[in-house]
């Protein structure tokens, strides 16, 4: 029986993978230079590192969590390529070199804390891309956040591995914008019982106009939005925002 040591590695499981294709052919098509040097913000396990550098780029994948790294230095390794693993807070990116791009998926800015994280976070990125290097993010819409959310439910289970993943979403009262996600692992026993292991993780959301306010501050001039994986122009009812902001 597999024994999940955190919520690390059941993330990593049950995260769609072909999400992480799609971020990877949205990121390729927009990062043209030959061998480019990327960094991938709150990158994770290295799913996107990994694809990106079976496509001929040299990867960084920087996360704050050495157990997501743990695992994304196997899959690396399991697929044959070379990634950079730093443990680090992205709003402090100080020391790293300059880089061709910078990605940053699964709407990971929202789940810091407070805008001004947001906006640090923003300027660190701009000082640590070269000239005519791009920044690429994602980032969840208001209606996702305000309309979506709220009375979300996921529920997951993999018997063979005797563990079940249960994830609810409510408004939070006291954050405009802002959202809370209960999670919770039921790890099966050597007995049959259950043992449930429990995370919560809050993220907001803020305004497209916001959005371009706040990358214009930070020093980027060409910011353009688009949605669906940049398929399609932002709508009242997207989900999340694609942006590609250029130095």
């Amino acid at each position: 029986m597999a024994i999940y040591s955190s919520f690390a590695q059941v993330y990593d499981a049950i995260f769609d993978k072909e999400q992480y294709r799609r971020w990877a052919d949205y990121a390729v098509s927009r990062i043209l230079n030959r061998r480019p040097a990327v960094l991938d913000l709150a990158g994770g396990a290295g799913r996107l590192a990994v694809l990106l550098a079976q496509r001929g780029m040299v990867m960084t994948n920087l996360d704050q969590s050495e157990e997501m790294l743990a695992l994304a230095s196997e899959h690396a390794g399991a697929a044959g390529v070379d990634v950079r693993l730093i443990a680090a807070d992205m709003r402090q990116l100080a020391g790293l070199p300059k880089y061709d791009a910078v990605t940053c998926f699964a709407d990971s800015l929202n789940y810091l804390p407070q805008p001004e994280d947001v906006q640090q976070t923003l300027e660190q990125v701009f000082r640590h891309i070269k000239d005519g290097g791009v920044f690429l993010f994602d980032a969840i819409t208001l209606y996702q956040c305000d309309v979506v959310y709220p009375g979300y439910m996921y529920n997951y289970q993999d018997e063979d591995a005797g563990w079940a993943f249960m994830w609810s979403s409510y408004a939070n009262d006291d954050v405009n914008h802002g959202v809370i996600h209960d999670l919770a692992i039921f790890q099966q026993q050597d007995d049959g019982s259950y043992q449930r292991f429990a995370e919560t993780h809050f993220e907001r959301a803020y305004s497209l106009a916001w959005w371009r306010q706040s990358l214009l501050a930070a020093g980027f001039k060409d910011v353009q939005v688009s949605a669906d994986f940049g398929q399609k122009s932002p709508a009242d009812k997207t989900r999340r925002y694609f942006f590609e902001c250029h130095k």
